[in-house]
């Protein structure tokens, strides 16, 4: 089954569960070092659409 892309907005909505979940500190070691993983990853997806935007903004703005 193929996993669908989340848009901006729902990566944003899941990296803000997963600080509310790791600022708690109650789960396991393993999963608050999963959910570090997860959150690292969706920050580098984060930057780079902010940043394909901010070129984006930059071209139209020439």
């Amino acid at each position: 089954m193929e996993e669908k892309e989340l848009t901006f907005e729902e990566k944003l909505a899941r990296l803000e569960e997963i600080v509310e979940k790791m600022n708690k500190g109650n789960a396991p070691l393993d999963e608050m070092l999963s959910l570090y993983e997860e959150a690292q990853k969706l920050i580098k997806e984060e930057t780079e659409t902010l940043d394909n935007a901010k070129a984006k903004i930059n071209e139209f703005s020439k």
